[in-house]
């Protein structure tokens, strides 16, 4: 055989050829690489979705929302002043503000049978303003409360609050049992994202509020400020709020719990990772076992190319191919997998799909290094078979 006779596309074909003639361990021996790409595919790919779909809600709602609550600390501290949604509004840097006070002895239930007892953990408030507006919240039935202390009687459910209670549509035939009274929900709300605490509560009229005990302090504050000056309106809205006493008014931003949890996130996306990391040298390990069961089998192969005229190089390139072939078949159905598996988690949820570049590039790129790793051993021991020994095999 010639130098120049043994090229490219020959170590291809041989290496296609070696692989064509031992199907089934081929495919099991890919499947451990395919089962270590897919996963990392899948968790990255689906961690990120995650993180897309949390980018989306911030969008929709802003980052500029501010929550303001009683400091906690130590000693007993006041609580919100009545005045805490005027004084908000009256700042240059708050665009909009509403507020609801926690009606600690009241509760709500589906009808006047049910024992005082099973309240369900649901909460009653009073309201200022537009709470769902300023927390980027949707009805999902009827109309928010009027939040006049004069305003008739009337609950707004939270969506926790409404399933707790079997109650899926507001309208002027469904009421709730408070305080001994029969009163008219007037609308639903949707899961408010920038404050779950919200979502088991029902939402009344101060008026209404005071009668079954209210003491007219706020619980919390929710302002929407100037993007700009989300910063600056930290400060400014516990000294306008509490001008004797700032320390005693705590502000914070919604949106950062949000982050936080994406950032948490990101900690086990690496950690699974990881995980995926070890089913990949798994699969290599395999890999690496096949090409040497391979070469063993095949010394009477080596023997009569070698016979024919191949050298050393020319053997030793020949199971390098077939490794680096199975593992490129392991890492391209791998891919396959993490990205299917990826696009129906997403789907499902409801979220983006979102799958890096990087990972598949990434993940691609491994199945070479891998199959490059598990093939020097076998190939350079298959290259090492003197003719004369692998001849006598034949």
């Amino acid at each position: 055989m010639s130098r120049g006779a043994f090229g490219a596309g020959d170590l291809l074909r041989l290496g296609m050829f070696g692989l064509r003639t031992r199907p089934t361990r081929v495919v099991l021996s890919a499947l451990g690489i395919a089962i270590g790409i897919a996963a990392m595919i899948a968790v990255v790919g689906i961690s990120s979705s995650s993180k897309a779909a949390v980018d989306r809600v911030l969008d929709a709602l802003g980052t500029n929302v501010l929550t303001t609550t009683q400091a906690q600390g130590f000693g007993d501290v006041p609580p919100l002043p009545d005045s805490a949604v005027p004084s908000a509004l009256r700042q240059d840097v708050v665009e909009d503000a509403a507020g609801v006070g926690s009606v600690p002895d009241a509760h709500v239930y589906r009808n006047d049978r049910v024992p005082a007892a099973e309240t369900k953990g649901l909460g009653v408030m009073g309201v200022w303003g537009e709470v769902p507006a300023v927390l980027g919240g949707q009805l999902a039935s009827g109309r928010w409360v009027d939040p006049a202390p004069s305003a008739p009687a009337q609950v707004v459910l939270g969506a926790g609050a409404a399933r707790a209670l079997g109650i899926d549509e507001a309208g002027p035939d469904t009421a709730v049992w408070i305080g001994g009274q029969w009163v008219q929900v007037v609308g639903i709300l949707e899961p408010i994202a920038l404050a779950e605490d919200l979502d088991d509560q029902v939402f009344v009229p101060r008026g209404l509020a005071e009668s079954l005990g209210f003491d007219g302090h706020p619980t919390a504050v929710y302002t929407r400020v100037d993007q700009d000056r989300v910063s600056a309106a930290r400060d400014l809205l516990a000294a306008a709020i509490s001008p004797g006493r700032p320390q005693d008014v705590g502000v914070t931003r919604p949106s950062d719990a949000l982050a936080a949890k994406s950032a948490t996130d990101d900690s086990f996306t690496g950690l699974l990772v990881g995980i995926g990391g070890v089913a990949l040298l798994v699969g290599g390990i395999g890999v690496a076992n096949t090409m040497v069961i391979t070469v063993l089998e095949r010394r009477a192969e080596v023997g009569v190319r070698r016979a024919l005229g191949a050298r050393r190089r020319n053997i030793r390139d020949q199971f390098l191919v077939e490794s680096l072939l199975l593992s490129l078949l392991g890492g391209v159905a791998g891919v396959a997998i993490g990205v299917g598996v990826t696009i129906v988690f997403a789907l499902a949820q409801g979220w983006p799909v979102a799958i890096p570049v990087w990972a598949v590039a990434g993940g691609l790129g491994a199945t070479v290094v891998i199959g490059g790793i598990s093939g020097l051993y076998p190939a350079a021991r298959a290259a090492r078979i003197p003719p004369t020994s692998a001849l006598a095999a034949v």
